[in-house]
């Protein structure tokens, strides 16, 4: 994407991952069928897989940062498959706060270093200053899962929902 950091921000944590990933939860009720249910969950595990794959291979940061989108996109996906579409709309939104966060630190490390996007390039982030790497670990913090924080109620209470059923 050649679009600036801010734009790159707002487009994927705001437009894009929202928009129609909520007109699928909005439909829920057509998709409660079993048949339905069975093909958003494949989709999302297949998404899951295929994203990470493709985000190991890749060298530029803000690629990266969007191929996490889209493995989110699959967690979402697959959690209207195990049929949670509340849990799936509550992890949509803590993603976009999470995305849009990591994607400005994103921004402003890639200024600080000198508009370069290419992780080869980067160093060990002794360019960046403290507070960026400081929101950054915040927000990684908030959703990875820890107890008392947003993860813990979307990414475990998803996985405690999909074994009930």
């Amino acid at each position: 994407m050649a679009a600036p950091t801010p734009v790159s921000a707002l487009v994927h944590s705001s437009t894009l991952v929202t928009a129609g990933v909520y007109l699928v939860i909005r439909f829920g009720y057509m998709v409660a069928s079993s048949e339905v249910r069975v093909w958003l969950f494949t989709l999302g595990a297949l998404t899951i897989v295929m994203a990470g794959l493709a985000a190991m291979g890749e060298i530029d940061i803000k690629k990266i940062i969007a191929l996490s989108t889209l493995r989110q996109l699959g967690v979402i996906i697959l959690t209207l498959g195990a049929g949670s579409p509340k849990m799936a709309f509550f992890h949509l939104l803590a993603h976009a706060y999470f995305k849009a966060i990591l994607f400005m630190c994103a921004g402003r490390l890639i200024h600080t270093i000198g508009e370069y996007q290419d992780i080869r390039t980067m160093s060990g982030g002794e360019l960046a200053s403290v507070k960026v790497l400081a929101v950054a670990g915040v927000a990684n913090l908030r959703l990875s899962g820890l107890p008392f924080i947003t993860g813990i109620y979307s990414k475990d209470l998803i996985l405690e929902a999909m074994i009930i059923q």
